[in-house]
């Protein structure tokens, strides 16, 4: 795939170089946040990652093209097109090239391409994972397959909240990923500080992070890690509320048969209307500090 990159030229002379690179999703972007809030986010998480020292590598595809490291057009025009755009995860990367679409990369789409490029750090919002009633709808997030496969650092606050978090940790242990929660001992539940799953691996600062990566890569272990960071306490959401908004959420997808790729961008908003806003807010802000740690840790990471 390496060869089919188009490398921003910030970023590949970073790589060449062996300075630190944060590569960041475009699914947030398009399908994640509604214009113009989608476009003002996304400048200031590459705002972030650099003033943390690291040069920002925003993920997409244009005309077909696989870009690492969009430029301002770029961005807007993701942004633009929000939810037109394609939602791009391993399985549609060969129709959206090959039709010379536009596409937004989630979680899993973009870790196989900054796996292919060399980029070894991650910031997102939220990793997918298991969905509730999972059992009968077999409804499994890719992102879960594609840790286990590219070795890449995922920065994220934990597991979007809409999903069974119990289900999605069992099914990353019984991949091999590892799951570090950063300052907590807690699996955090993205809106939510903490879940009631706890975790067995807790990192206390960012050179305890970068040993665990390091040492995990130098074990030839496949696959990528989890770092789990949760929401900055004055943006964090009351576990109730949010609870009883994701039920109401998910009655109304039922209702309304959405299902598929389409369920975790319905409920997104539906949760934005049903808490006037909040999580709209708390995305913004978890998604900022995790760009922030993924800039640090990957700073660490060249610094060895």
């Amino acid at each position: 795939m390496r060869e089919l990159l188009q490398l921003a030229p910030e970023v590949a002379q970073a790589l060449a170089a062996g300075r630190p690179v944060v590569a960041l999703e475009s699914t947030l972007i398009g399908h994640g946040l509604p214009w113009p809030r989608n476009l003002e986010t996304a400048r200031r998480l590459e705002r972030t990652v650099r003033r943390a020292g690291a040069v920002p590598a925003t993920v997409a595809i244009l005309d077909g093209e696989l870009v690492v490291g969009l430029d301002g057009a770029g961005l807007e025009r993701i942004a633009r097109a929000g939810p037109r755009v394609v939602k791009v995860s391993r399985r549609d990367l060969a129709w959206v090239v090959a039709r010379r679409l536009d596409g937004a990369t989630t979680v899993a789409g973009t870790m196989m391409i900054a796996a292919a490029a060399g980029i070894g750090v991650f910031a997102t919002g939220g990793i997918g994972g298991v969905h509730r009633g999972a059992g009968t709808s077999f409804d499994v997030s890719a992102d879960l397959e594609e840790l286990a496969r590219s070795p890449v650092a995922v920065v994220c606050a934990g597991a979007k909240s809409i999903l069974d978090l119990g289900a999605t940790l069992e099914a990353l242990e019984t991949r091999g990923v590892p799951v570090i929660g950063y300052r907590t001992g807690r699996f955090p539940a993205f809106y939510v500080r903490a879940s009631e799953h706890p975790l067995e691996h807790r990192a206390g600062d960012v050179r305890d992070l970068a040993a665990v990566v390091r040492s995990h890569r130098r074990l030839g272990l496949a696959g990528g890690l989890v770092i789990a960071n949760p929401i900055p306490q004055e943006h964090a959401l009351d576990p109730e509320p949010v609870a009883a908004a994701i039920e109401r959420a998910l009655a109304d997808a039922a209702r309304d048969g959405v299902a598929g790729k389409a369920l975790t961008p319905y409920l997104l908003r539906r949760l934005e209307e049903l808490t006037g806003g909040a999580t709209l807010d708390a995305n913004a802000a978890l998604v900022e500090a995790n760009a922030r740690l993924a800039a640090e840790l990957a700073v660490a990471l060249a610094d060895a």
